[in-house]
């Protein structure tokens, strides 16, 4: 409830009272209709009750309007006490008031709710008028009956006669509480974060201020919020608009994504020439690739392509797949053994062309066909690492055009290393014939094909296992 209390020409003073129905009701001991004041009845109380069910059912928010008259002593200001000045007080009418959902808001659910992020109300309104609007926006069925909706929609009273153990046991269940304070809602964060889940809690208010605190993101509106929710929360949105939350969670998965990629695609390649290098030590071999040559590599020809994956374009299926756990780590098993079946593989290709060269050509020819067949090997691998799961039939390469231009740049500048007399000096290579480009490139286009193969297994086995 919240009182004003102006004077009057009457030397009297009137106490203007809005407030929840419920609670403002049982304040009230007369109804003024029109013009005539009368006695509040019981009955009267049940007619006013049900006019205020049937306006929240409608998506509005109630508030109960009554006032009366008092002396100038009884309603001193500085002195205000509201047990003593809010009673006795005249009903005289309901008033409702829609602040509609935004349009993308029910489409925004839907994606939270295909993506494993699991909304939930919580809200100071009314319990009819929460579970009207949680119903416009997807939150709660619309086929729902009212003996269901017990066990999905709770408000702050039935919170107060519950036990922490209680709260926990139907925590996961229900989707709107109404009627909360923020001792409620702090309680609620507390329940979801004790069955191990990451809490977003949005606010506006003071009163949200202590629950965006404790929850693990707390998220306050940049429009409409108070100075102290949004310097309580971590994140505030600058529009207000909840699919604006949507779309962070989005960006943030596929910046993970492209970190993944990232890592995939330099691990994979300084990997590989750990191993060749180490190989070619155990099996008595010159060394394949001098220090200028593996700098090169890894400054010039590395960098382009592991930047343009950092942008790459996400999976059209990014947000359909549950969040990952809170204890989850970059490197599962998938990633290890991915990155170590890549690396493995380009040894052998380095392994078979360098002793093949060394038979038939000087140290110099076979050093540059690895060091090319090395360059070529990475720039193929890069289109395998746009993802780990789809083909790069699926992942066509113009749809990052960054990629296509940072792979050119790398071939373009191998070329110049190999192709150009003062560089042969410097990077101790030599020109190679048309024969030796293709050879080179047939060996490294494997690459494509093998993870290719991989993927495809491993596609298999989950379906299998799903299964």
């Amino acid at each position: 409830m919240m009182s004003t209390i102006h004077d009057r020409r009457n030397q009297k003073r009137l106490i203007a009272t809005k407030g929840a129905p419920e609670i403002l009701i049982q304040r009230c001991t007369r109804i003024q209709r029109d013009d005539s004041i009368s006695v509040m009845t019981s009955a009267l109380k049940e007619q006013i009750m049900a006019a205020s069910d049937a306006m929240a059912g409608r998506a509005l928010r109630v508030l109960a309007l009554a006032w009366r008259e008092t002396g100038f002593s009884e309603s001193n200001v500085e002195g205000f006490d509201s047990d003593h000045i809010e009673t006795d007080l005249i009903f005289c009418g309901l008033v409702g008031m829609m602040d509609p959902p935004r349009d993308e808001v029910q489409m925004s659910v839907k994606e939270c709710l295909k993506a494993g992020i699991r909304p939930v109300m919580v809200t100071g309104d009314h319990k009819m008028t929460a579970q009207a609007i949680a119903r416009m926006v997807g939150i709660l069925d619309h086929d729902m009956d009212e003996g269901s909706l017990n066990d999905f929609v709770k408000t702050g009273e039935e919170l107060e006669k519950m036990r922490d153990q209680d709260i926990d046991r139907i925590i996961r269940k229900v989707k709107v509480f109404s009627r909360v304070s923020p001792e409620h809602k702090i309680r609620i964060v507390e329940a979801y974060q004790r069955k191990g889940d990451v809490v977003a809690m949005t606010g506006d208010g003071v009163n949200d201020a202590p629950a965006l605190k404790r929850a693990d993101i707390g998220v306050a509106m940049g429009i409409k919020g108070t100075d102290v929710s949004r310097e309580a929360a971590d994140m505030v949105l600058a529009d207000d608009n909840f699919a604006t939350i949507v779309a962070a969670v989005e960006e943030g998965r596929a910046a993970f994504e492209n970190i993944k990629k990232y890592l995939i695609f330099l691990l994979s390649c300084n990997l590989g020439e750990i191993l060749i290098l180490t190989g070619a030590f155990f099996f008595g071999l010159p060394i394949p690739l001098i220090a200028l040559q593996i700098l090169w590599v890894n400054l010039t020809t590395d960098g382009l392509p592991a930047l343009a994956l950092g942008v790459d374009p996400p999976d059209p299926d990014l947000m359909d797949h549950p969040p990952r756990g809170k204890n989850s780590t970059l490197f599962t098993p998938w990633l290890m053994g991915l990155i170590s079946f890549i690396s493995v593989h380009m040894f052998l290709i380095l392994f078979i062309i360098f002793n093949l060269y060394l038979r038939n050509a000087l140290l110099i020819k076979a050093q540059t066909m690895v060091f090319i067949s090395m360059i070529l090997l990475e720039m193929f691998n890069a289109f395998n690492c746009r993802s780990e799961k789809y083909s790069v039939t699926k992942r066509l390469p113009w749809q990052n055009p960054w990629l296509i231009a940072g792979v050119a740049a790398s071939v373009a500048m191998s070329i110049m290393v190999i192709h150009i007399p003062f560089m042969n000096v410097l990077f101790h290579t030599q020109p190679l014939e048309w024969r030796d480009w293709m050879l080179a490139a047939s060996f490294a286009s494997t690459i494509l094909l093998v993870v290719e193969f991989v993927k495809w297994v491993r596609k298999m086995w989950l379906k299998s296992v799903e299964s």
